[in-house]
């Protein structure tokens, strides 16, 4: 989790942003919420104030995006790859990618490559 904090690129440790990824995209959650966006700012693809509340954090870690889960990217919309739904261990949901952009996941070996 050093790479989080000391704001460097995510993808050296090989952990990507799950909003990041593409379809078919499968790996383990090791972040959610603030220590997961310390970069965000820079990348984010939305307007805004590049700001995620505790409100976000408390709802992905509710649906259960919690740290040791599975999670595989389902289906992309058609217009802006927006939204995709995801594989939660036994459970399917839907997200905005700016919310994905929140859950740091380390993706399996022969996943599906990140986009950019």
């Amino acid at each position: 989790m050093d790479a989080i904090s000391n704001k460097v690129d995510t993808t050296v440790s090989g952990v990507v942003r799950l909003g990041d990824g593409a379809r078919g995209m499968r790996g383990v959650v090791v972040a959610v919420g603030t220590a997961a966006l310390a970069d965000l700012t820079a990348s984010r693809t939305r307007g805004g104030d590049g700001e995620f509340d505790a409100e976000l954090e408390r709802r992905l870690l509710e649906i259960g995006f919690v740290e040791g889960a599975q999670v595989e990217i389902l289906h992309e919309g058609l217009f802006g790859r927006d939204p995709i739904a995801v594989k939660v261990d036994t459970m399917r949901v839907a997200l905005r990618r700016h919310e994905a952009r929140a859950i740091l996941v380390r993706p399996e070996p022969g996943g599906a490559e990140r986009r950019s």
